[in-house]
């Protein structure tokens, strides 16, 4: 049976990364590979609680690897991706999922089945839900001009009109293939990764998965949305994003990147207007009493700041994709 390695990148939240490697474990039975916990330098003692729990539990195919950096979602997968499987080989696939993602008992295995059957298909992944059963996105289309203003707008007609560039797709309810997945729990072809290369480590946090998944369709590889792997996640545990009351400038750097990197800078320009302009209609109609949501405070002019202090800079290139062992690393 084809191998997995399954990596969870911790920051500050040991013992809820325990309770993901252990759903994991179970998940994992029967499938050969292994858990590869990927401590992003949290400080705060983590990698010895990880460290001990593993020890704790005698698992034996759990191990921790320390970073020795907070490089964000993608640089602490790439770690893991690199160090490969405890025997120094690497596996048929890696499964990325959260420090708060569970999955159920064949979650893992469907991901793998799927992929076994579909040698088109470069990454897998699962439908998530809440720990109340509603389900999350998990599935969906690549961003655009148009979708940037249509989720800025929050209109119902301009949503009818620009319904085939909503970024959240309607859950699936067969397997389905999409233009991205959530990263908080995909499979991914090892042997094209190997190819193309890993998570860009120039994002922090948001837009790396989509970044990689349209490397993957630019290699002439789908992505595909998995109905019968179920996950259970909490969701934004790490990042704190739910109670920010600000939205931090790492998710603009990210936006930009996404925009600027694959499509250029004038079309990263134009997809912020486009955001700007979808803002100001909302925040008319809300002056009319029409409209009760709103932007996060200050979005708009933190969204205008960056987009000018980015305009003026070159795109960065790709880092950390490449796929050798990084000196350094340790077990």
């Amino acid at each position: 049976m084809a191998s997995v390695l399954v990596i969870i990148v911790n920051w500050r939240t040991a013992e809820m990364t325990l309770a993901a490697a252990e759903a994991a474990l179970a998940a994992m039975e029967g499938i050969p590979g292994a858990i590869t916990i990927v401590d992003n330098d949290s400080g705060d003692g983590s990698e010895d609680i990880l460290r001990a729990g593993i020890a704790r539990r005698g698992w034996n195919r759990v191990r921790v690897i320390q970073s020795g950096r907070n490089g964000g979602y993608g640089a602490g997968n790439n770690v893991g991706i690199r160090a490969g499987l405890p025997d120094g080989s690497k596996p048929d696939y890696v499964h990325v999922l959260n420090p708060d993602a569970f999955p159920a008992p064949g979650a893992i295995r469907a991901l793998v089945a799927h992929m076994e059957r579909h040698p088109e298909a470069g990454v897998a992944g699962s439908y998530v839900h809440g720990p109340d059963g509603v389900p999350h996105a998990s599935a969906f289309r690549f961003f655009s001009i148009g979708s940037e203003f249509e989720d800025a707008a929050k209109t119902g007609p301009i949503s009818r009109l620009l319904a085939n560039r909503i970024v959240p797709l309607p859950t699936p309810t067969e397997a389905t293939r999409v233009d991205w997945v959530t990263g908080a729990s995909m499979m991914l072809r090892q042997s094209v990764l190997d190819r193309i290369g890993l998570f860009d480590e120039a994002y922090f946090l948001y837009f790396e998965e989509t970044d990689l998944c349209l490397r993957f369709a630019r290699a002439g590889y789908a992505t595909d949305h998995v109905r019968r792997s179920e996950v259970t996640h909490i969701g934004s545990v790490s990042t704190g994003m739910k109670s920010l009351a600000r939205v931090p400038a790492y998710w603009f750097d990210s936006r930009w990147r996404y925009f600027a990197k694959n499509h250029g800078r004038a079309y990263a320009f134009a997809a912020t207007g486009a955001r700007v302009a979808g803002g100001l209609l909302l925040g008319l109609r809300r002056l009319v009493g029409r409209c009760a949501q709103q932007n996060p405070p200050y979005f708009l002019r933190d969204l205008l700041a960056h987009g000018m202090k980015a305009g003026c800079r070159a795109v960065a290139p790709e880092r950390g994709t490449r796929t050798q062992t990084p000196v350094g690393s340790k077990t």
